[in-house]
């Protein structure tokens, strides 16, 4: 199936969860990411701010700024992201398309240890379906399996295989509200490990 009709029919799906449904669903999600050894570890990283039914993000937020870890978010400017510090969700306020956003200056997302990344769809192999902007490709492009790409997406939106573009940014974790999947680039480029 082509990108564009992923793209309609999971944001259909997405659509149709009410905000109970969210709220359950995210709350197990952000509670297996906080378990994992990757997240444990981590001195900093980079949340979204969740629109539309997306996988809410704010209790890992919470952790994170009660353990003293360093958060970040994005900002759109121009055709880039910038991701800048915030002590507080409270620093964030609607930017381009209405998404919650930081200000102030920006810092190198490579300093993070953990991006989590927002998505349509995502793939065994890591492959992303966006919103068709190429926010996150560009911004994130040069990062690629350096182990701290991650996705948070709701079960039905990890599907089995996705055709993926030289541009599309590939996540090396995806995290859902019943799994952890661990991407093996080797497996997925059919080299022997």
């Amino acid at each position: 199936m082509p990108k564009r009709a992923h793209r309609a029919a999971t944001l259909a799906r997405r659509r149709e969860l009410s905000k109970p449904q969210v709220a359950s669903l995210s709350l197990a999600l952000q509670q297996r990411f906080l378990d994992l050894p990757e997240y444990q570890a981590a001195r900093a990283l980079v949340l979204y701010a969740p629109i539309h039914h997306e996988v809410d993000t704010e209790v890992v937020a919470a952790a994170a700024l009660a353990s003293g870890k360093r958060l970040l978010y994005p900002a759109v400017v121009g055709n880039d992201l910038k991701f800048c510090q915030v002590a507080a969700l409270t620093e964030l306020a609607p930017g381009r398309y209405g998404i919650p956003e930081p200000e102030g200056e920006g810092c190198d997302p490579a300093e993070a240890d953990l991006i989590v990344v927002p998505g349509v769809a995502f793939d065994l192999c890591g492959r992303r379906i966006g919103y068709g902007k190429g926010y996150y490709d560009r911004s994130l492009h040069r990062l690629e399996g350096s182990g701290k790409l991650v996705a948070f997406c709701y079960d039905f939106q990890l599907l089995q295989e996705i055709a993926g573009e030289p541009h599309d940014v590939t996540m090396d974790l995806i995290v859902t509200e019943s799994r952890v999947v661990r991407v093996n680039k080797h497996i997925c480029e059919g080299e022997q490990p």
